[in-house]
């Protein structure tokens, strides 16, 4: 049965374990594992960067960039939401020495510009020295388009700051807009990150690889990163056994991603015809869907009833009131990925149509 928690509950295919079985291996501690290399290389050339780093995960390719980019004392601007601010353990401040500066998101998920810009301090010893500017592509499944996306860039270089791209689902991104630009999602993945300093992808999500992410930037950039890298506890040894994954991920699982948005969008549109059904009615509120993410809200109980149903039929999501503790409503993240199928979907709008129509 379905698993709807997140896109990092996906199984390696055969093939992918076929090339995890057969990879070169060297230590990539000493910088000669031939897979890793080729990973690294392979993913620098796609994005349009000199040089990639393989890390183990995405929590810790942000962290190093971060880290690479700041020194103690500096400021880094971020969104309220993004993982990099919330959602990894405070590491830039805890870690890092770094003073976050976070910023409300729009209802679209960008930081307005113009809180940027006003967020950006002077040269004032009273101050942290801004050096940095974050953005997440996507956030909570919303995509930034290419247009904003090179504005913030814009805005960081007129202000002498560098910037970086949490692109966890980057490509996510990429295959959602790369139809209306008329280009190959890998092409969209690259104008995406035109104009940044840095940018994380995440090889463990939607990709499909069991473990792993890469930071990409210049030359010097990867090797201060390097640096860090090891001094976290990041640095591996023979990593050509994981790292093949992620090398057949971006080789196999790209364009595949668009499969994962329409299921999503296939369980919008139904769970959306049965918000006015049954229990539901009234009740129910679908969130828009861009990408593979998901949301629905419903009262408290009803959420946890539903959440109970699904349980009994083995169908896992995940659901909470986090972003308001006081809330009368919970909201239930469905994530779709490369372990669910079409027929999935369907057989999932048929339980929650017994549940709709079921007594309370």
């Amino acid at each position: 049965m379905p698993d709807f928690r997140s896109d990092t509950v996906t199984r390696p295919s055969h093939a992918m374990k076929e090339a995890m079985f057969h990879a070169a291996l060297g230590d990539d501690v000493f910088n000669d594992d031939p897979t890793t290399l080729a990973l690294q290389d392979y993913a620098a050339k796609m994005l349009g960067f000199d040089a990639a780093l393989f890390a183990p995960s995405g929590t810790q390719t942000n962290l190093i960039a971060l880290m690479s980019h700041c020194q103690r004392g500096d400021e880094a601007i971020v969104g309220q939401q993004w993982h990099t601010y919330k959602w990894e353990g405070g590491g830039m401040a805890v870690l890092g020495s770094i003073q976050p500066q976070p910023l409300a998101l729009q209802d679209d998920g960008t930081l307005a510009l113009q809180d940027i810009q006003d967020a950006i301090k002077p040269d004032d010893p009273h101050f942290a020295r801004t050096r940095l500017i974050v953005i997440e592509n996507t956030v909570g499944g919303k995509v930034l388009p290419l247009s904003y996306m090179q504005q913030v860039a814009a805005l960081a270089k007129a202000n002498n700051l560098q910037c970086h791209i949490d692109g966890a689902r980057l490509f996510n991104a990429a295959v959602a807009l790369a139809p209306n630009h008329q280009l190959s999602p890998q092409a969209m993945a690259r104008a995406l990150c035109q104009g940044y300093d840095s940018v994380s992808i995440c090889l463990s999500k939607g990709l499909g690889a069991p473990v792993g992410s890469l930071l990409l930037g210049s030359a010097d950039f990867i090797q201060r990163a390097r640096r860090i890298r090891k001094m976290l506890g990041g640095g591996m040894r023979q990593t050509g056994v994981i790292t093949a994954a992620g090398l057949y991920a971006l080789q196999h699982n790209i364009e595949r991603l668009a499969e994962d948005h329409a299921n999503a969008r296939l369980l919008a549109e139904g769970l959306q015809a049965l918000s006015q059904q049954g229990r539901f009615a009234g009740q129910l509120k679908v969130l828009p869907v861009q990408t593979n993410i998901l949301f629905t809200e419903l009262p408290l109980a009803l959420a946890d009833a539903l959440q109970h149903f699904l349980a009994q039929h083995q169908v896992q999501l995940t659901a909470s009131n986090y972003a308001n503790a006081s809330s009368q409503f919970k909201r239930m993240r469905w994530v779709c990925h490369l372990d669910i199928s079409r027929g999935d979907i369907e057989q999932t709008l048929d339980l929650l149509a017994r549940f709709a129509h079921s007594e309370a």
